[in-house]
C-alpha cells in the first residue's frame, strides 16, 4: 500500500469504528524478568511493519486504512512507578493501572496499538506488559504472533522472523 492508496474497511471493522462502540483488546503478559524497553522496541521495530494493520491508521472520517508512518517509541509506555504506590501487593497496582488505562481511548491519529510496560512485581510476575490493540486491527492471532515474535528475541537475538502457525494433524 502506498501513501497514496486506500483500503476500505470490511463491514466488521466499520462496526468497531462507530462512535458508539470502542472495543480494545487488552491483553496483559507476566514476565520471569524486569522488561528492557529497549530491547522490546527494537523487536517491534523489526516486527510491526511484517502486520500491516499495525503500521496503518484510520481516515479521518473513519471509513478506510492508510499506510502511516509509524515511530514505535510512540506506542511503548514506560512509567514512573513511585514504589510507595505499589504498597505491598504489586497485583492491586497493575489491576488499579489497568482500570485506569481502559477508560483512556486510543490515539486516533497513529495506529491504534500501545504497550505498557510495567516493571512491577505481582504474586506470578517480576514485570508486566499491557498491550491495547483496536478490535478492528484483527483477530488476536495477529497480536499473539507480533508478541511471540518480539518476546522469543532474548533466545535467539538474531532471529526476529515472526513465528509461523502449525496445523494440527487430524
Amino acid at each position: 500500500m502506498t501513501d497514496e492508496e486506500e483500503e476500505p474497511l470490511s463491514p466488521m471493522a466499520r462496526v468497531f469504528q462507530s462512535p458508539d462502540v470502542d472495543y480494545c483488546v487488552v491483553t496483559i503478559m507476566g514476565f520471569k524478568t524486569k522488561i528492557c524497553p529497549d530491547v522490546l522496541i527494537d523487536a517491534l521495530k523489526h516486527n510491526v511493519s511484517k502486520l500491516p494493520r499495525f503500521s496503518t491508521k484510520l481516515t479521518e472520517n473513519g471509513a478506510k486504512w492508510i499506510e502511516a508512518k509509524i515511530n514505535v517509541q510512540d506506542h511503548v509506555a514506560v512509567p514512573y512507578i513511585d514504589p510507595e504506590e505499589i504498597g505491598e501487593d504489586g497485583q492491586g497496582f497493575v489491576d488499579d493501572y489497568i482500570s485506569r488505562l481502559t477508560m483512556i481511548p486510543l490515539d486516533r491519529s497513529r495506529p491504534l496499538w500501545d504497550i505498557h510496560i510495567l516493571n512491577v512485581k505481582t504474586s506470578d510476575a517480576e514485570a508486566v506488559g499491557v498491550i491495547r490493540s483496536h478490535h478492528s486491527l484483527g483477530d488476536g492471532m495477529s497480536l499473539i504472533s507480533l508478541m511471540l515474535a518480539c518476546t522469543h528475541k532474548t533466545l535467539d537475538p538474531q532471529n526476529t522472523a515472526i513465528p509461523s502457525l502449525k496445523r494440527r494433524e487430524t
